[in-house]
């Protein structure tokens, strides 16, 4: 932990109640270790070894944000055998991170890269980081066989465009679309949000080409540039709680997981990727869920005593009570399991996402909202049944992620993400984007360094939750529910089964 900050000195109490607060950037997709201490300051000497330490305790911003009212009570500790006290954290949004941008961009003579046609045109917007390095924010729909495309317009919200910071370099990147992936570099050019403020005029008119030589512009168009909206921490803050469940692949393309080669392989001294990207990702998203109690499902084994396969089977055998304590407890499962059934197949989608789907159809009131962890090594099965099932679920308050191990090709899976192309089922398309498809070996760390590898893995993989249970409540015209007045005598809601 680095050097932090401190508070102001209260004189004379056991109940100080602090005034001066502190600025943090909140990331939901990132586990944000925040440490307290506390002392008595017995004199002016800067040195903190010179003053009583009365306790002190570890948490997440994310534990904080995803405590009821955003208040989070726990107990200092830190003195062995005694009680040292409770202390109560709470955080408020700043008001300019609850701000939306929606426009729209349009383009002039852009360069030809199809040999047959014109270009297939779509963007991609990045936000600048501290360090130097750009994050992906959005990406705008693509316009088929055009060299003068005018996209729709787009909402956004400032926190992700420029994580509130009107002067940080926004960069944006243009291309042209291509079936197999590999999408042709058209150009590039940057702004800022305080530029795109300046709305629909010559300054905002860019040159965008790869070589400096082609004469292709790109202009901003503004339409109601900045909208007061809610955020997602507002929904969290007010009781939206969110509903974490894993499925998990255990079809015969696995491998025995007797054998190293096994991508099931039990290694006494490291996480298989199936166990490594469960922990990523739960370690996060378990902040938002009160009870800690998380259903946990396989699909593609043969299950005793009859042998049947079965694509909706619970880890724990309790058909009845799917549900596990916690992160260590899916692992456990996980792993009795493996001991348990045989790995067999198909490979089948569509149960798995249609259970959440039943328990999301149930409670649309914006109470509550359903997060599915997929995690598989191979080709889908069932993919006209698994896309008409996404498409329904698109309707509710629900994502989905995708993780995939091993080598294999995961062209289905890039389509499932519907990134470039909304995905459909039977003419339908899909109401919201809610599908995020990652490769795992897309985050193997060469230096085997795995707690960064992880983090990054569920960096990625979240960083779309936010924006994707913002768009749910905004097509139901949802808002947040009002703050609970908080009393000594009020205990946290119980998490509904």
């Amino acid at each position: 932990y680095p050097k932090g900050n401190k508070t102001e000195v209260i004189d004379n109490t056991l109940n100080p109640d602090f005034v001066r607060k502190y600025i943090l950037d909140y990331f939901f997709e990132e586990k944000q270790n925040l440490r307290f201490d506390v002392y008595d300051i017995d004199s002016k000497s800067p040195d903190l070894a010179k003053h009583d330490f009365l306790g002190q305790v570890f948490c997440t911003l994310g534990e904080i944000v995803g405590s009821p009212a955003s208040r989070l009570e726990k107990p200092l500790g830190g003195i062995p055998g005694k009680k040292c006290g409770t202390i109560i954290l709470s955080a408020e949004e700043l008001g300019n991170c609850r701000d939306y941008a929606t426009m729209q961009f349009c383009a002039n003579k852009l360069d030809k890269k199809d040999f047959f046609g014109k270009s297939d045109p779509f963007m991609v917007f990045y936000r600048s980081n501290e360090d130097g390095t750009f994050t992906i924010c959005h990406k705008t729909e693509v316009v088929k066989n055009t060299l003068n495309p005018v996209w729709q317009p787009f909402s956004i919200p400032v926190r992700a465009l420029c994580n509130g910071d009107y002067d940080r370099t926004i960069k944006v990147e243009v291309y042209d679309w291509d079936r197999d992936g590999s999408h042709d570099f058209i150009g590039e050019f940057t702004t800022s949000f305080k530029e795109l403020c300046r709305g629909e005029n010559q300054l905002n008119v860019y040159e965008v080409s790869a070589d400096k030589t082609a004469n292709t512009v790109i202009t901003f168009r503004a339409a109601d540039l900045y909208v007061k909206t809610t955020s997602f921490s507002l929904f969290i803050c007010f009781r939206t709680q969110i509903h974490f469940t894993v499925a998990i692949d255990f079809t015969a393309s696995n491998g025995n997981p007797s054998q190293s080669t096994s991508l099931h392989y039990m290694n006494p001294y490291q996480m298989n990727a199936y166990a490594m990207a469960l922990k990523a990702v739960g370690e996060i998203i378990q902040d938002y869920d009160s009870d800690k109690m998380f259903p946990a499902l396989g699909f593609g084994a043969k299950l005793p005593p009859d042998w049947r396969v079965s694509h909706e089977f619970p880890l724990n055998g309790n058909v009845d009570n799917p549900y596990c304590n916690g992160m260590e407890g899916i692992l456990e499962a996980y792993h009795q399991s493996l001991k348990t059934v045989q790995l067999y197949g198909p490979t089948n989608f569509a149960p798995v996402v249609n259970h959440v789907a039943r328990y999301a159809a149930a409670v649309q009131d914006g109470s509550q909202y359903f997060v599915l962890l997929i995690i598989t090594d191979g080709v889908i099965s069932d993919m006209a049944q698994t896309k008409e099932a996404i498409v329904n679920a698109a309707k509710l308050p629900m994502s989905i992620i995708i993780v995939g191990v091993g080598q294999a090709e995961f062209d289905a899976m890039v389509e499932l993400d519907g990134d470039d192309v909304r995905i459909s089922s039977r003419g339908k398309v899909a109401e919201r984007d809610i599908v995020q498809f990652v490769p795992f070996r897309d985050y193997m760390d060469r230096t085997g360094n795995h707690v960064l590898s992880m983090a990054r893995l569920a960096k990625d993989v979240l960083a779309e939750i936010p924006d994707q249970l913002i768009s749910y409540m905004k097509s139901r015209a949802i808002k947040p529910n009002p703050v609970p007045v908080y009393s000594p005598s009020d205990e946290p809601l119980s998490n509904p089964v």
